[in-house]
């Protein structure tokens, strides 16, 4: 059945009908301002496009606009935390402030602002003198090179005297030290790379050894490493043509029916199912956004986390030469996960009874441009939740989707939501490998062991070099409340004095963290790390908590370690990384990991703020998980790379009375 479009300016207005083919709805330029008065309301909804680009006019119309100006983020303000728990989402409840905050480029300055959308002017202005917004100066390190006369002789060194015939990939250098990368400057590292015509993967023909330093605020290049002219790969490597094979339309049809409809209600923005309720939007920077979920316990609204999302995602590269020295991604700082989110493919990158929901960002001229189909909600049969001697009962998942692709790799965004009040956070990786060009065709050439040093031969003439892929989760979990305190439980095994028969004991031995670094750890897998409430007990007199996992499992070797030596800057820039858990005092704008302004800076995230070493017991918390994967190329993941999943948790530990799923019904057998 193909449903009638609904059209609204935030998430899609849905009814409780899971659609086979697709359920059209969501951003629209389509709506006036009174029509959007009757929308579904939550304070957290995202900016609509109207909103997107009253934003910009009141800032161009300002004292501060400019021709020159544009944006690299415009976004959400959220209200006071407090008064989001508080409000009431019955109709006629009294609506907060409807803020935006943004960064500007005017010139070669960068800038940030609030902007009152019910009074329509801004309420706060203030320039960025350290680091700089989301990376949007695309192209212009090509223009410079291909200005430069020196850089077009490198170029015709190798034969390539039409630059049509070259594109140029290139990224921000981060701190690289001030011999580098001096205070205040802005490089960019351009790296040649060859066309190939009606080739789908651009990725598999790279031109190593010629690499440009270029300075975006001078309009020049400071620097060209030439430093080699191995075979650049010449093989389409087309990853989406379909190999004929014994495989090949074998498949049988495998039907995803619900016909009854989903198990679940969306109303504009909030979700209600199987006892859980929760918030969901896009955000640029972070990509998906989970707010105030709360869990229905026979009645009672219990709060579970005011807000949940990736707060910091990096992807750094082992190999060291020149042209790899940008190749230390700060995805979401730099490029912005939200910004990367494409829309979902039905069947393939989602099943066919998901709901799909549009989602609307900025584009740098402060217009609004709508992603169609960028959120995807589903259930899926997940084994069983519990069996015993025949009686068993179904488990079931709620899936909230979002794909973004940023350059070569494409990250599939995951919350899953169970039936006994666990949630999975699964990040899947996925997409294309960055590669360099090398001498050798097999391991055996004798070139083969310098070229494979930092990576591993996966084609004839090409290396995929080492690397990792880190991902820092902000949990704002707010157990029973938002006084929380944070500690641990350490099963331990123990000599039993004065033994009769049993030699040893397991007994747990418990911990609270009080301040900031006493929470700073490792992942241990033997370790039970908790938030408690401080105001809540379970029938049993436990404080009833949840258990935080950074790392529940994976395929690829976990990342313990960040594979870079002590000295190394790229440790400077994302202290995160060197530790899996990290808890600080809820503070409204601390919300990144790596810090605000990631591009051209130093580490301004969790690194610096726990060095206060602030309380954190009976306080409001939040709780940073990082996670990850160290990624050792193989031959069967090029030239495309199947999906590989790391997932962390947080699951109830003590937050109910009793087993939470023994109210589900027993199967209906036909």
């Amino acid at each position: 059945m193909i449903k009638k479009k609904i059209i609204i300016p935030a998430i899609a207005l849905s009814v409780a009908v899971a659609s086979t083919s697709f359920f059209p709805s969501l951003f629209s330029q389509e709506l006036s301002a009174a029509e959007i008065e009757k929308i579904v309301y939550h304070p957290l909804n995202p900016l609509t496009p109207q909103e997107i680009e009253k934003t910009s006019s009141i800032i161009r119309a300002s004292q501060y606009g400019s021709e020159d100006m544009y944006f690299p983020e415009i976004k959400l303000e959220e209200p006071d935390k407090k008064a989001v728990w508080n409000w009431d989402d019955t109709d006629g409840s009294t609506r907060l402030p409807r803020l935006a905050t943004f960064t500007a480029i005017k010139g070669n300055t960068p800038y940030e602002g609030t902007v009152n959308l019910d009074q329509n002017k801004i309420v706060y202005w203030k320039e960025v003198t350290e680091g700089w917004p989301f990376y949007t100066e695309w192209g212009q390190s090509e223009a410079i090179v291909e200005k430069d006369p020196a850089a077009v002789a490198a170029l015709a060194k190798r034969g390539y005297t039409d630059l049509s015939k070259i594109k140029f990939a290139d990224g921000p250098l981060g701190d690289y030290g001030p011999e580098l990368t001096p205070k205040g400057s802005r490089l960019a590292m351009s790296v040649p790379r060859p066309t190939v015509e009606g080739a789908v993967n651009s990725f598999a023909h790279p031109m190593d050894g010629l690499a440009f330093l270029v300075d975006l605020n001078a309009k020049k290049v400071l620097k060209i490493y030439d430093y080699g002219t191995p075979p650049i790969p010449t093989d389409p490597n087309d990853y989406s043509k379909v190999i004929k094979s014994d495989r090949t339309d074998q498949l049988k049809p495998l039907i995803i029916s619900q016909p009854q409809g989903a198990s679940f209600n969306v109303k504009g923005s909030i979700v209600d199912w199987q006892n859980w309720k929760f918030q969901f939007r896009l955000d640029p920077r972070v990509g998906p956004i989970i707010s105030t979920v709360s869990y229905n316990d026979n009645g009672t609204k219990r709060k579970v986390m005011y807000e949940g999302y990736m707060g910091g995602m990096m992807v750094p590269y082992g190999d060291p030469d020149p042209a790899w020295l940008y190749k230390i991604f700060m995805d979401a700082g730099e490029y912005g996960v939200g910004l990367s989110t494409r829309s979902l493919n039905i069947g393939s990158d989602v099943p066919k009874n998901a709901t799909l929901f549009d989602a609307a960002l900025n584009t740098t001229e402060g217009k609004a441009t709508v992603i169609k189909n960028a959120f995807a909600l589903f259930e899926r049969y997940a084994d069983p939740e519990w069996s015993h001697n025949g009686d068993a009962r179904e488990r079931r998942e709620l899936v909230l989707r979002a794909i973004a692709t940023i350059g070569n790799y494409d990250y599939v965004l995951d919350w899953v939501f169970l039936q006994n009040g666990s949630v999975k956070i699964m990040t899947g990786a996925t997409g294309l490998a960055q590669i360099k060009a090398v001498e050798s065709k097999t391991i055996h050439d004798k070139t083969a062991e310098e070229d494979t040093r930092n990576g591993v031969l996966v084609d004839q003439n090409i290396v995929a070099p080492t690397h990792q892929h880190i991902f820092s989760y902000r949990l704002d979990l707010d157990v029973d409340g938002e006084n929380n305190t944070v500690g641990e439980i350490l099963p331990k095994a123990v000599t039993v004095p004065e033994p009769e028969f049993a030699r040893s004991e397991m007994i747990t031995i418990d911990k609270t963290y009080k301040t900031e670094q006493e929470a700073i750890q490792k992942f241990d897998p033997d370790k039970i790390v908790l938030v408690t409430s401080e105001d809540s007990e379970n029938r049993q007199g436990y404080t009833t908590g949840y258990q935080v996992m950074p790392y529940a499992g994976g395929t690829h070797p976990f990342m313990e370690e960040p594979l870079f030596t002590k000295n190394d800057y790229v440790l400077k820039r994302a202290e995160f990384i060197n530790n899996h858990i990290w808890v600080t005092p809820y503070k409204k704008d601390e919300l990144y990991a790596e810090g605000k302004y990631t591009t051209h800076n130093t580490d301004t995230g969790l690194g610096l703020w726990t060095k206060k070493n602030r309380k954190i017991e009976n306080t409001d918390t939040v709780v940073w998980l990082t996670t990850g994967t160290t990624h050792v190329m193989r031959a069967e993941e090029f030239p495309i790379m199947p999906t590989e999943w790391v997932t962390a948790m947080i699951k109830p530990f003590n937050f109910f009375d009793e087993t939470p799923t023994l109210d589900l019904a027993a199967p209906v057998t036909e």
